[in-house]
């Protein structure tokens, strides 16, 4: 069915039927993170215990992670009712400056909190995230809820399910508060970052002249601005870990393989398959931990999916992790608080106990060569399928400009593919004498939407070729005072120790409230 051919959505939906209980998440959800004494999955609330321990919440509950919002509603200090409302009245009081939520479905999430905390009274619980609300990027589908992914064509498009990753947060608990922005199939922003020609643009929560990069800005600026404890990225060449990076937050891109895209927009396969991956965004380290084996193993439908191992960030010895770290990747050199930046961690980790070497494998030129030859080949035909397949007739600039009809020999696309796997293969051979890299997530804070910065500005894309996991923090503030965010690389599938080290860093570091947030409260 053409999706133009579904009833047009409102802005809010139809109380939904109770989540039914998830399948195991895994280790990491049934466990407090490097050293704390509590399970992820918590202890059951008794039907007999107080329903308040502590005062009526404040607006200083947003500022809590995912994982501990998750602990509080078991342990009846908050209810779900109550934080579903406190992050709606943040989202009315933040939104109209950052255009962040494109959609909500309000009271859908009242009825699914207050089914919620029934449950909680029995002594009942889903998972580490019973009744804590979300937001999901406009590019996942989602069940009863307007999903445009950031096209015209879809701009009234009503899903009838879930995307897999949203489909499994629910079973877990977890109640979605709306969509974030996008651009057009998170690939048409161009120099504007999160834009589209749907719902416009989206500005950074430190400075709203200035872009929240992207393609999942929206996300990282609501979950910066304290309107959403987390959301689900998606990064095809940096989208998760650079507005991350611009916001403020923590972005984890997994490796690919990892999570499964069903019911994105661009979904699984083709020349570029191995580019994308779905990852959480959130405020602090240990909603990764939390949400990563939630979302994680086959679907049966990504065929890309597979059922990898997830090893535990608590067991991570950081003093026995070989570390590489550069600051100039020879393609745009940092600004010199970003370079300072990257040292200090480095300094950090060293002082820990770990082997810190500067040390540059040299593959961001050629994979960003790679890349910009492999995605033009065909001179925006898959572009102009994701626009027929929307029913769309008007593309953003972003798209428009990729339309170009000049196509390559298929001899010279066989060629740079060959080309592709030769430099991961060299990467990887690489890495074998280390445990992880640290350098720059961009080698700008966020742009001035009027002053942008180039693309290739990036250290992101090279780490979607080889699909080694990486994640984001804050360690840093550039003199503008804007964020500056670490990027932590590590070996495929060992989340666990890049996590680890994430973990460690954000000690003394990580998210700061912008000042925005602190005004609303």
């Amino acid at each position: 069915m053409n999706p133009q051919s579904t009833p047009t959505a409102s802005r809010d939906a139809r109380p939904a039927a109770t989540p039914e209980t998830p399948q195991a998440a895994g280790d990491w959800s049934r466990r407090r993170f490097l050293g704390t004494t509590a399970a992820a999955g918590g202890l059951l609330a008794t039907a007999s215990a107080p329903m308040r321990l502590l005062a009526a919440p404040g607006p200083e509950v947003l500022s809590k992670s995912a994982t501990e919002l998750g602990r509080m509603i078991r342990e009846r200090k908050i209810s779900s009712a109550e934080l579903v409302d406190l992050c709606l009245a943040q989202i009315e009081a933040v939104n109209p400056k950052i255009n962040a939520v494109v959609a909500l479905c309000a009271d859908r999430a009242r009825a699914e909190a207050k089914a919620a905390d029934a449950r909680t009274a029995k002594g009942e619980s889903l998972g580490p995230l019973h009744g804590v609300p979300f937001t999901i990027k406009d590019s996942l589908e989602t069940e009863g809820v307007v999903s445009t992914a950031g096209t015209l064509g879809l701009k009234s498009f009503i899903p009838k399910t879930d995307a897999t990753v949203v489909a499994r947060l629910r079973r877990g608990g977890a109640i979605l508060l709306g969509k974030s922005n996008t651009p057009e199939f998170t690939l048409g922003g161009g120099t504007r970052g999160t834009y589209n020609l749907v719902y416009g643009q989206t500005n950074n929560p430190y400075n709203t002249a200035h872009s929240p990069r992207g393609s999942s800005g929206g996300a990282a600026a609501i979950v910066a601005a304290g309107g959403s404890p987390f959301d689900i990225g998606s990064d095809f060449g940096g989208s998760i870990r650079s507005p991350a990076h611009a916001c403020g937050i923590v972005g984890l891109k997994p490796t690919t393989g990892r999570v499964p895209r069903t019911g994105h927009w661009p979904g699984y396969g083709g020349a570029f398959d191995l580019y994308q991956q779905l990852g959480p965004l959130a405020r602090w380290v240990e909603d990764m931990v939390t949400i990563l084996p939630i979302l994680s193993g086959p679907d049966f439908r990504d065929a890309n999916a597979v059922p990898a191992p997830l090893g535990d960030p608590s067991k991570v010895d950081l003093a026995r992790l070989r570390v590489a770290y550069y600051v100039d990747n020879q393609v745009v050199t940092p600004t010199p608080e970003t370079q300072q930046m990257v040292r200090t961690a480095a300094a950090a980790l060293k002082s820990l106990g770990a082997s810190v070497k500067e040390d540059f494998h040299g593959g961001d030129g050629p994979a960003n060569d790679l890349r910009n030859r492999l995605t033009k080949a065909d001179g925006g035909a898959w572009y102009q399928r994701l626009l027929d397949r929307a029913g769309t007739k008007e593309p953003s600039p972003g798209i428009k400009d990729n339309l170009t009809g000049v196509t390559i020999e298929t001899a010279e696309f066989t060629d740079a593919m060959e080309r592709q796997d030769a430099l991961r293969s060299r990467l990887l051979s690489w890495m074998r004498d280390y445990d992880l890299i640290l350098c720059p997530t961009h080698a700008h804070p966020a742009p001035a939407h009027d002053k942008p910065v180039p693309q290739k500005a990036g250290y992101t894309s090279v780490y979607n070729l080889t699909t080694w996991p990486a994640v984001v923090v804050r360690y840093g503030t550039s003199p503008e005072g804007l964020p500056l965010g670490l990027q932590i690389v590590g070996k495929p599938w060992r989340e666990d120790v890049i996590l680890a080290v994430a973990a460690a860093l954000e000690k003394g570091a990580g998210w700061k409230p912008p000042g925005m947030m602190m005004a609303s409260k």
